[in-house]
């Protein structure tokens, strides 16, 4: 194909950074990064950590602002109240693509959702795309990509796997793991803020690894 879909640096970034990258055992940044750092990505991947100079002997960065070069897509693994700050951060720095775990947003009533519409004003502002909120993540096994907080990896295949709920990822994947089978992209929407199910049909139909779309809509 002629011309990159315009969510192609979200589902195949050559960089990504976890902001709330960890060690403390079996938390959300600790998984995540760890998840990345041994599924075999080939990209650059960068720790956010202000309070650590290393994660996972990794170097660590106080922010994403003090990168000092491009990153593509950045998982934002931290407390709700914590992300409109680190969305800002984000937009100034040039990243186009965020995925947000954290739950506490709009299905959490009144003031997650007031939380939620002033994150996506700042992302809208800075033309960020956002996956989420409270969402498992993206997995891309034939780019070594697991940026989830499952401890379940995925085999290649050319079955994508597209679901809101990312407690059906999990059972999914536990499910395709007994029975061998592969998957061309795991992706979990969560609140769907921004990106959607249509949006992500349209690049699964461009994607030349998927051949089969299993999704799964609440």
């Amino acid at each position: 194909m002629l011309e990159q879909h315009y969510l192609t640096t979200l589902f195949e970034p050559k960089s990504v950074a976890v902001i709330g990258a960890s060690d403390r055992e079996n938390s959300v940044g600790q998984i995540i990064f760890k998840n990345i750092l041994s599924s075999g990505y080939k990209g650059r991947l960068y720790a956010i950590n202000p309070k650590h100079e290393t994660v996972q002997e990794q170097p660590s960065y106080k922010s994403i602002e003090e990168i000092g070069a491009r990153v593509e897509m950045a998982v934002i693994a931290t407390r709700p109240q914590t992300v409109p700050q680190l969305i800002e951060q984000c937009g100034r720095s040039g990243v186009r693509n965020v995925i947000i775990i954290a739950s506490g947003f709009s299905e959490a009533g009144h003031i997650g959702a007031a939380l939620e519409r002033k994150v996506m004003e700042i992302a809208r502002s800075y033309n960020v795309r956002v996956l989420g909120p409270n969402c498992l993540g993206i997995i891309r096994p034939e780019l070594g990509l697991n940026a989830t907080f499952t401890k379940i990896n995925a085999e290649p295949g050319n079955l994508a796997l597209v679901s809101q709920s990312g407690a059906m990822c999990s059972s999914v994947l536990d499910w395709a793991k007994a029975n061998q089978v592969g998957f061309s992209s795991v992706i979990s929407l969560g609140m769907t803020a921004d990106v959607d199910f249509g949006e992500i049909l349209d690049y699964l139909i461009y994607d030349s690894r998927t051949h089969y779309i299993l999704m799964y809509v609440e």
